[in-house]
């Protein structure tokens, strides 16, 4: 194997290459991300999910480089360039900027000034110059010709045309600016040249119509919001040293150019002048945008990272579980949409009542909510967050409603409906629900959120659910394949009945997607369900390969084997049949009893192919059999008299549940339709680097009304405030 391993393990401070080396290898082998995580622990060396996923990354970006290497080294081969130094150099570099430095003397150019100089027979001249031991107008006589450098001093421009294009290409003078720029540099931004700072699209980017701040401690967030202003045609951005920095740079460039044996001052002093201008016009703007673009792919990571975590927190929010839902799309005009749901969320009614203004048909939706609550055997209401969600959840809870048969108070559920309207204009919901309009799919799609989350929302694309932080201006190709990657995890963490599921959370359930998930729901439309994982291979097209992948994911209720119902993978089933053997037992008894489980010695069953860390996971397995990951549901509501932003004022302390997490602080709904920001610094009596360690996505907390700002529709809280009274 290539040298790629020990860079990853390097960079990733693995305690061996090893790790490295067999994780790549069954990366290669077509393993995923879940199954190498849970079910290859030995090789591995124990490495989780994270690390799994850091090493896949890492080695696909080294194997680019290591082409574009191959493809450097080719073009200046080709030149008759190469030489055994720079061989060695591009072979030994893993940096991109430094092997693009390394390749910018070769790489073909498009016509400049330096090209023409050139042309006309001028780079002798360039190099008799940086010689720096003759007179240089005595030398430029030589190279004036009549029709192209008519006399010395047009011979002398072309000549420092072609210096300032050998400083633009040179590696040590592009590094030293690079330097200068990320240790020194100053990131500014202005309104941009005929710009009205009072229209309303310039407003939102008036925080940066004056702003410069040190360009290594420019947050991402900040940058994030100047190159959306720059890109909206408001803002100019610019990086640079300030003017003494750049004077002091100018001589350490100088220092690079100038021979210490120059015997000419005339010649030092068209070299400076050359370097001056190699510097302003061809290395400053280029490494300008390479470290801007730098800086914004740096920010883009975080914004994804932070959009992936928030999505993992949503994805793995408690489900209220298996119940009949009433579940209600709020709206005044057009009324509200009710659904009745079974436990298996199949729609089984639907009507529309219109109990708000304007028509007011406050006592007829009353009735109508207490009929379906009788007649399906309500169990919980679930209502949307949006349009009248308050006024709606109000009216729900002042019905103080009892399930039929157990007299238990129906739980009355607010729900967040982001992307609950692109799901029901989507192809899922049209098949899902052909004979119903897009309301009552947005309906159905509010009570499932409240029984399942993860299995509802899988049907949405993430970016549609509202939890980013600049999420249309990152990298679009990265930020799904984190997403991806998160609904992946969670799907493969919570496990997945292959009995129930739908086909779209099928589809990310490890080494299946969406054309095997089509064909294991359509094997189980046609011949019922599931009794054991081993039938799976006998769905069309489901080889070895995927049966590997993704049994360990997929559980079976009531099957024939009760392994199939936890998350130890087939392959280990020998091992489980010997531990029950050797105590006298069934595997079901084995599974569920603790005292006979600890009796077993684990060293015992040690074999080459399997050690400590599998065996512990097997016995942890069964500790939690069937046991869901996710919290428990939990009821909240809103502080009464809260419904607008016009109701809000300085100094209240209020619940409040949190809906965003961002880099800069989180973002929490008090019911005033309007959300409000906790900016990071209000988060806690201490300094927090990371919001997420402070709060979750959807927890309930308190907090205190530092500010309304009406005019730009504002809200600043405290958490800190809060606790500081406490």
């Amino acid at each position: 194997m290539s040298v790629i391993p020990g860079l990853i393990a390097r960079q990733l401070s693995l305690s061996s290459i090893s790790q490295a080396e067999n994780t790549i290898r069954l990366l290669d082998d077509g393993c995923t991300v879940p199954f190498i995580s849970r079910y290859r622990k030995e090789a591995t060396g124990g490495l989780d999910e994270v690390a799994v996923e850091r090493i896949r990354d890492l080695y696909a970006k080294y194997t680019e480089l290591d082409k574009r290497k191959a493809t450097v080294l080719q073009t200046i081969d080709g030149q008759g360039k190469l030489t055994p130094e720079l061989r060695t150099a591009v072979e030994g570099c893993w940096d991109a900027a430094v092997l693009e430095d390394l390749y910018l003397p070769y790489k073909p150019k498009r016509r400049t000034r330096g090209t023409i100089a050139r042309e006309k027979g001028l780079e002798p001249l360039a190099a008799l110059v940086m010689r720096q031991d003759t007179d240089p107008t005595a030398l430029a006589g030589r190279f004036v010709k009549a029709d192209e450098v008519p006399d010395c001093e047009a011979a002398l421009a072309g000549a420092s045309d072609i210096i300032a294009e050998w400083v633009g290409d040179s590696a040590a003078a592009r590094d030293c600016v690079r330097r200068m720029f990320s240790s020194d540099g100053i990131v500014s931004s202005k309104i941009a040249r005929g710009i009205d700072p009072a229209a309303e699209e310039a407003a939102k980017y008036s925080d940066y119509f004056e702003w410069s701040e040190p360009f290594r401690r420019c947050a991402g967030h900040r940058l994030m919001a100047m190159v959306r202003g720059e890109k909206a045609g408001i803002l100019r951005l610019s990086l640079g040293p300030d003017a003494a920095q750049e004077e002091a740079l100018q001589e350490r460039l100088n220092r690079i150019f100038v021979r210490r044996d120059a015997r000419n001052g005339m010649a030092v002093a068209l070299v400076c002048r050359a370097v001056a201008d190699g510097y302003k016009r061809l290395i400053k703007p280029s490494i300008e945008t390479e470290l801007l673009g730098l800086a914004k792919e740096k920010a883009d990571e975080e914004a994804i990272r932070v959009f992936a975590e928030n999505l993992r927190q949503l994805l793995l929010a408690a489900p209220l579980g298996q119940k009949n839902i009433l579940a209600i799309d709020p709206g005044f005009r057009t009324g509200c949409k009710v659904v009745c749901l079974d436990r298996q969320g199949n729609l089984v009614h639907n009507e529309t009542i219109y109990p708000h203004a304007p028509q007011n048909r406050h006592a007829e939706a009353c009735e109508a909510i207490r009929r379906m609550v009788r007649d399906y055997g309500i169990e919980a209401i679930a209502v949307g967050n949006g349009t009248a969600g308050r006024e709606t959840e109000r009216l729900v809870r002042d019905l103080r409603l009892t399930a039929p048969g157990s007299g238990e108070p129906v739980g009355v559920y607010a729900v967040n409906e982001d992307g609950a309207s692109v799901y029901s204009a989507s192809e899922t919901a049209r098949e899902e629900f052909p004979d119903y309009d897009v309301t009552v799919r947005g309906s159905v799609s509010i009570g499932r959120r409240l029984m399942d989350p993860l299995a509802e929302l899988v049907k949405i694309d993430p970016k549609s659910i509202g939890v980013g932080q600049y999420q249309h201006d990152v990298d679009q190709a990265k930020l799904k394949k984190s997403l991806d990657s998160v609904v992946e995890s969670c799907v493969n963490r919570v496990g997945v009945n292959l009995n129930t599921a739908s086909k779209h959370l099928l589809a990310y359930v490890s080494g299946l997607g969406p054309a095997l998930a089509g064909h294991i729901v359509g094997y189980r439309t046609a011949n019922g369900a599931f009794r054991s994982r081993k039938e799976l291979l006998e769905v069309p097209r489901l080889g070895a390969k995927a049966f590997e992948q993704s049994a360990g994911f997929l559980r079976i209720e009531g099957g024939i084997d009760p392994l199939d119902n936890t998350a130890v993978h087939p392959e280990s089933y020998p091992i489980v049949e010997k531990m029950a053997a050797d105590l006298g037992v069934t595997v079901g008894e084995l599974i569920k009893n603790e005292s006979l489980r600890r009796k077993i010695n684990l060293n015992h069953y040690v074999t080459t192919g399997v050690g400590i860390q599998t065996l512990t996971q097997i016995m942890n397995e069964f500790s939690k059999e069937g046991r869901d990951p996710r919290t428990q549901n939990q009821d909240f509501q809103f502080a009464e008299g809260i419904h607008s932003i016009n109701d809000l004022e300085e100094g209240m302390v209020l619940p409040g549940i949190v809906t965003n997490i961002t880099s800069f602080g989180v973002f929490v709904d008090v019911g005033a339709k309007q959300d409000g920001l906790v900016h990071i610094s209000q988060l806690a009596n201490k300094f927090v680097q990371n919001p997420a360690d402070i709060v979750s996505l959807r927890q309930p907390v308190r907090v205190k009304v530092m500010e309304v700002d009406m005019g730009r529709k504002r809200i600043s809280l405290s958490m800190k405030a809060l606790l500081n009274e406490e």
